[in-house]
């Protein structure tokens, strides 16, 4: 019966080997149903479950290695399947063999060779088995030193927790099955391990840079490291730090760059980013070298503190050195090289800095002959020199300083062609005046005679006395490597010393930090020398921290917290520490010991360590100067030759004031800075032996302190680790020996690493951060608020598995990606709070927005009304004004032109005029004369003379003439415009002036028919009277009454008509003198400050208003008449009256 693993167990990250479900069954029998368990089991690649277990299912699914059977438990060293686990401490690591070879048909099979290779089992009897391998072969092989072989589904995967058998060929294919498809990356738990391919691979740029800050792509990367860390920086406001380790030529260096572009990326803006990725050519070129297993190999140690502000933005950094090896400036083993700098000076400096420097080829200096190995394939020195001088300028060393830099360098490289020439019989020795000498001097701004005797003498105090010493020549040689060696590392120290300067935070220090170490990794030669020794010692620090970080300090405080843990057995390495470390008898008390004494050699010094030390497990003694360390990566076997005066590192004073007496600022910097750094004497036999030195610490006393306080950094951050791997020792891309890969893994930890992070609980926080964190995510509120409640009513809330987390006295401890749920919950809750935020904030920013601009528009109005007003009232006196000048200015124009046209008339006038007189006189002149003759020829010429005068007269008059008519035509012109417009005008004027006669005749025709009426009415009165005299003289009394009466009445009646008539003369006469004023205004003849068409529209409503009022008038005075006429008795009266009514009548009609 075969069937396959269901797929939905393939990204099993995070399940402990021996944890159980609620409601699993009885541990009595826990195999038994294992395979049911696994198959109900769904667990999707983010680790959380979706299905719980139901306790039922096929038992039948024999060929799974997630089942088991016959009571075997299957073991997490050889097999560590995930599968519920009764807690049996005792059998946890047991083998599995049995129950594999009966379910399982693929295992690992180690080979002679020690690799290991994937066969099939054809058969099994006994304790032996039939093994078929790949490529046909059959072996017969122990049945328990087969290893269970994981599914084909999970081949390649990004993360060794996700491993259902986690054993060392397992690791070593998975890594190997992604080495080859160019996925470096892969994640060990909370370790990222990171192959070197020895190749460009398409994993880095600005697009995957963006694929991590947005996390769209979570494949295990050193971007999501540094995103990791970065985020946790400003979340938790811890210093975070990236710890990056392992062997020379694992791509350690390479690895911190890859960091440091992501951080830069991420916090940068400011600018000083670029001059913290600027500084990677620099320490490369000054602190790197060529070595056999590595072409870039780290000779120093290097942390790097980069400083973050508030906003997360790059603020400043900080680099800090450990350990250069000074002794490659003047030694070097065959096909290695000295530092990169030299080889780049003399390939990529300029002529005129050659010259400078009196620089040749870099075959020609001694130190860097010793090797016969002087470029690096796929390299190009003169390139990286054009770099480092570009690098230089980014961290503002000015251009005389990085002169000073290249001449130290020089006189580096000419000391080592300084050669000695012995001058007596006891082999002292003194050096030659040759080309090296004159140019180191030259280079260093000092004496030749100086630097002789600096190199071949030696002055010693003793007492009060000086006591001068010639050198032999192993003397003078050690003297002169002791100056290059000096100079070398006081400039590395000053250039470090100016990139922090560039780097500095000062006032824009905030607290936040993330440090990136990247230190020299594990060395293991056939010779191994002090650096070696101080190297791995390092190393045995940092792997103490790595096991301190995530082994002591886990299991410790899951004891401390009280929460059910089982422990894990790693490799503790305090023992070999304690070698080192104890006083005083370890290997450093030891070696500074021995290096005060007058007398002590290598020899004496390995014998004192076999004496003193041959109890300890980590030590071993062997014949003469070799003794043997066992480290946590192995043994390693070093020679004490060079021991003690590499840890001295002597420098005689008069070396010191050589450089303090020098010209060029540098040297004596250096100088400074070696007596300020001389703090402590070593004993007195140093003195006696060569004088006062510049290192009063011994090497290794000053390593070990600057050790200690490294660690001490790094304990007061969140560590975040990366083990680089070498896959080959042969820097061939896409090789892969399992040998090498498998003891780097073993070293590091890795196996340990996971086999924790799968059992145990990475995730923790304390109840007070759990509930402030989190605590607004409750639906309901509780009775208690205490932090412990809240984070209980939490994690049942979110119905969080109670296998999934602890609850410790202090903390809550979660399995891996449990945390990943809440956060992901108050992310999105928090967004969702903060868009109601933004939508209400910005109803309430729009409503502002709208209420101010209201009011700034009414203020507008208001400011833009004013300053019309304002603009009107200027424009209108400025009309006015213009219209004042240009009837001036026209008025004048008009003086001249008519002044002009008169005086030419005048002219012509008094030419024509003369013209004439003259003929006329000129005729009388000529009858006056009776003939006379004799001046009939004085007469011809006046008359001639006279012609010609007028001619020349008539021709000027005739031109004047034709200028006046041009002048005319013009007036002309301007006169036909102006009598148009004042034909318009007239016309118009005309109309109007017609309506007003019209109605003035009809009422002056109305007034004179009154008048003849009365004046016929008052004269038939008169003729009745005198014909009927006779009769009225009985009524003479009453009858002169009446006459009088009637007499007066008539003239009142005339006078009125008369008044009426004088008020129609004197109003036609002003409304025409009116009218008439106004056209002129409006033709322009008359000038005047007023709009003759309003005035005009005025005068016709007052005329409107005279004639009503006047018609009213006259009507009213009609009425009085005919009531006076009513008065008058008879027929005739009656007649008259009818008589003047109707010849009114018939006037009107």
């Amino acid at each position: 019966m075969s069937q396959k693993v269901k797929p939905s167990v393939q990204s099993l990250k995070s399940m402990p080997a021996d944890y159980r479900f609620l409601g699993s069954p009885p541990l009595s029998d826990p195999l038994e149903n294992s395979s049911a368990l696994v198959k109900d089991l769904i667990i999707p690649r983010n680790g959380h479950l979706k299905n719980g277990f139901n306790g039922t299912g096929d038992n039948g699914n024999e060929d799974s290695p997630y089942s088991v059977s016959n009571g075997e438990v299957s073991s997490i060293v050889d097999g560590d399947p995930i599968v519920p686990l009764p807690q049996n401490t005792d059998r946890r690591w047991s083998d599995t063999s049995v129950y594999a070879r009966k379910k399982v048909l693929q295992f690992w099979v180690q080979l002679p060779s020690g690799n290991w290779e994937l066969g099939k089992v054809l058969s099994t009897s006994g304790e032996e088995s039939v093994v078929k391998l790949p490529e046909g072969n059959v072996l017969k092989v122990r049945s328990e030193t087969l290893v269970p072989a994981n599914p084909d589904i999970l081949d390649g995967v990004d993360d060794l927790m996700q491993l259902s058998y986690l054993n060392e060929p397992a690791v070593l294919y998975n890594l190997e099955y992604r080495y080859n498809q160019d996925m470096i990356y892969t994640k060990a738990g909370p370790v990222l391990v990171a192959v070197n391919p020895f190749k460009e691979v398409p994993l880095y740029g600005n697009s995957n840079i963006e694929a991590y800050r947005k996390r769209s792509n979570e494949s295990p990367h050193v971007y999501a490291i540094a995103d990791t860390a970065i985020r946790e920086m400003i979340r938790d406001e811890v210093n975070q730090s990236i710890i990056i380790s392992g062997e020379s030529g694992a791509g350690k260096t390479e690895t911190a760059k890859i960091a440091m572009q992501y951080l830069a990326a991420l916090g940068g803006g400011s600018g000083i980013e670029y001059e913290i990725l600027k500084t990677n050519p620099i320490l490369e070129a000054f602190g790197n070298a060529k070595t056999l297993r590595n072409d870039n190999s780290s000779r120093f140690g290097k942390l790097i503190e980069i400083h973050f502000s508030e906003t997360g933005k790059i603020s400043g950094a900080k680099v800090q050195t450990f350990l250069l090896e000074k002794s490659r400036v003047v030694q070097c083993a065959e096909g290695e090289r000295s530092y990169h700098i030299f080889y780049q000076l003399c390939a990529g400096a300029s002529p005129t800095l050659r010259e400078k420097l009196n620089l040749t080829s870099a075959e020609e200096y001694k130190y860097l002959q010793q090797s016969n190995c002087y470029s690096i394939n796929g390299v190009d020195d003169a390139e990286r020199f054009q770099a480092v001088t570009e690098a230089l300028d980014i961290v503002h060393v000015s251009k005389e300083d990085q002169e000073s830099v290249f001449a130290m360098l020089a006189a580096v490289l000419w000391l080592g062609n300084v050669s000695f020439t012995v001058i007596d019989n006891e082999n002292h020795v003194e050096p030659k005046e040759d080309e090296s000498l004159s140019t180191v001097a030259k280079l260093i701004g000092c004496k030749i005679n100086e630097l002789k005797l600096a190199l071949s003498k030696r002055n010693m105090k003793v007492r009060n006395d000086t006591i001068v010493q010639k050198l032999t020549l192993s003397q003078a040689i050690d003297a002169r490597d002791a100056l290059a060696k000096s100079i070398y590392a006081c400039l590395f120290d000053w250039l470090v010393e100016q990139i922090n300067k560039s780097l500095a935070v000062g006032k824009r220090r905030t607290g936040r930090s993330i440090s990136i170490l990247d230190i020299y990794g594990f060395e293991s030669f056939n010779k191994n020398s002090f650096e070696q020794f101080c190297i791995n010692y390092a190393n045995e620090r940092l792997q103490q921290h790595f096991n301190r970080h995530l082994f002591k300090l886990e299991q410790e405080e899951y004891i401390q917290d009280g929460i059910d843990w089982t422990r894990v057995d790693f490799e503790d390495n305090q023992n070999c520490l304690s070698l080192f470390e104890k006083k005083p008898l370890g290997l450093l008390s030891l070696l500074d010991e021995e290096s005060t004494f007058p007398n002590g050699t290598d020899l004496t010094f390995a014998n004192k360590l076999k004496e003193h030390l041959s109890t300890n497990s980590c030590f071993r003694g062997d014949r003469g100067k070799v003794f043997t360390v066992s480290h946590y990566a192995g043994e390693v076997t070093y020679e004490t030759t060079g021991f003690l005066e590499k840890n001295r590192d002597l420098l005689h004073s008069d070396s010191i004031k050589l450089l303090s007496s020098c010209s060029c600022h540098l040297p004596q910097a250096f100088a400074f800075s070696m007596l300020i750094h001389s703090e402590k004497p070593v004993a007195g036999p140093l003195y006696k032996a060569g004088g006062a030195d510049s290192q009063r610490l011994s090497v290794a006393t000053k390593f070990k302190d600057q050790l200690f306080q490294l660690m001490q950094r790094l304990g007061n951050t969140t560590p975040h680790f990366i083990r680089c791997i070498k896959p080959n020792n042969v820097q061939s891309p896409g090789l892969y020996e399992q040998g090498l890969v498998l003891q780097q893994l073993r070293c590091c930890g890795v196996l340990e690493v996971v086999r924790i992070s799968r059992s145990g609980f990475p995730t923790r926080m304390s109840h007070q951060k759990f509930a402030r964190r989190y605590g607004f995510l409750l639906l309901e509120s509780i009775a208690t608020k205490d932090p412990l409640s809240v984070s209980v009513a939490i994690l049942h809330q979110f119905n969080i598995l109670p296998e999934m987390y602890q609850v410790g006295y202090t903390k809550l401890f979660f399995r891996t990606g449990q945390i990943g749920v809440l956060e992901d919950t108050r992310n999105r809750t928090l967004h969702g709070i903060l868009r109601l935020q933004s939508c209400f904030r910005g109803h309430q920013a729009r409503s502002r927005l709208r209420e101010h601009k209201r009011r700034v528009t009414v203020l507008q109005s208001f400011v833009r009304g004013e300053k019309v007003r304002k603009e009107y009232t200027e424009l209108l006196r400025r009309h006015r004004a213009s219209s004042a000048i240009q009837s001036h200015v026209k008025k004048r124009i008009a003086k001249r032109q008519y002044k002009a046209t008169v005086d030419a008339s005048v002219v012509i006038q008094s030419a024509i005029r003369g013209e004439l007189v003259r003929r006329c006189a000129g005729d009388i002149g000529w009858l006056n004369s009776g003939g006379t003759k004799r001046n009939e020829s004085d007469e011809v010429l006046v008359k001639a003379s006279v012609l010609s005068e007028l001619q020349r007269r008539v021709l000027k008059s005739e031109a004047a003439l034709r200028e006046k008519e041009e002048e005319n035509d013009i007036l002309r012109q301007r006169l036909q415009q102006y009598d148009n417009r004042w034909s318009e005008y007239e016309t118009k004027m005309k109309s109007m002036e017609e309506i007003w006669q019209k109605q003035m005749r009809s009422l002056q025709s109305s007034l004179s028919i009154a008048k003849k009426s009365l004046e016929v009415e008052d004269s038939a009165r008169n003729s009745d009277a005198s014909v009927n005299a006779s009769d009225a003289t009985d009524f003479s009394g009453s009858g002169d009454f009446r006459t009088h009466a009637r007499t007066r009445s008539v003239g009142v009646g005339l006078s009125v008509i008369s008044r009426l008539a004088e008020e129609f003369g004197q109003r036609a006469q002003v409304f025409g003198d009116d009218t008439k004023f106004l056209m002129e205004v409006k033709s322009g003849q008359v000038e005047a400050n007023l709009d003759p068409e309003r005035e005009l529209r005025r005068l016709k409503q007052m005329f409107d208003t005279w004639k009503k009022d006047y018609g009213g008038r006259l009507r009213e005075t009609k009425l009085i008449l005919g009531k006076l006429g009513n008065g008058e008795s008879g027929g005739s009266a009656e007649r008259v009256k009818m008589k003047w009514w109707g010849r009114l009548k018939s006037t009107r009609f």
